[in-house]
């Protein structure tokens, strides 16, 4: 359980991240090319969009490791893990934390897929998540991107409710999916 102070502040920079304007450009279009990156996950392995061509990509954008949202976000994904192998797609989370924060975060909830750490906040300004939370701290705006396997933004979701998130993205990912196949 997490110390009152903890939720309070949790809670109030998820409010400040819906309510405060972007500091990056604008989001790629449905249909651009999805910009790609190289960041560290968890473990501190690499990883490059560009690896994942040919494969369906949900990259999901969260604000930060440990609060109420962000980890109802990531579990939800992690206990829809083999639905989404199922549909041959890749799940990879990006929060501003860096390395040592988010092997914390992987390790306390169990997480089967990569967090990469954007701790320059390069990628989260490149796909226009980047937020200024209570007007000081720089943070990724929650939002998810379905990536085609020719490396295009298929379905961007902007200020998700991580609550039943997983389950909305993965039937949206089959549409798509169904619809690529005909």
């Amino acid at each position: 359980m997490l110390p009152a102070r903890t939720l309070l502040y949790a809670a109030a920079l998820a409010f400040a991240a819906a309510a405060t304007p972007a500091l990056a450009a604008d989001s790629p279009a449905v249909g651009a090319p999805a910009p790609d990156f190289k960041l560290q996950d968890q473990s501190g392995k690499w990883h490059t969009l560009d690896e994942q061509k040919g494969k369906w990509v949900v990259l999901y954008f969260y604000p930060k490791d440990n609060t109420p949202g962000c980890t109802t976000q990531a579990c939800e994904f992690r206990d829809n893990i083999f639905a989404f192998r199922s549909a041959g797609a890749v799940i990879l989370g990006i929060s501003v934390d860096d390395v040592a924060s988010h092997e914390a975060f992987a390790k306390e909830h169990g997480l089967p897929f990569p967090i990469l750490a954007d701790s320059t906040k390069a990628v989260a300004k490149s796909y226009g998540v980047l937020y200024k939370a209570m007007g000081v701290m720089e943070v990724a705006r929650r939002d998810t991107f379905i990536i085609d396997p020719q490396g295009r933004i298929a379905k961007h979701y902007e200020k998700v409710d991580p609550k039943g998130h997983s389950e909305f993205v993965l039937a949206e990912l089959k549409s798509l999916q169904a619809a690529a196949a005909s």
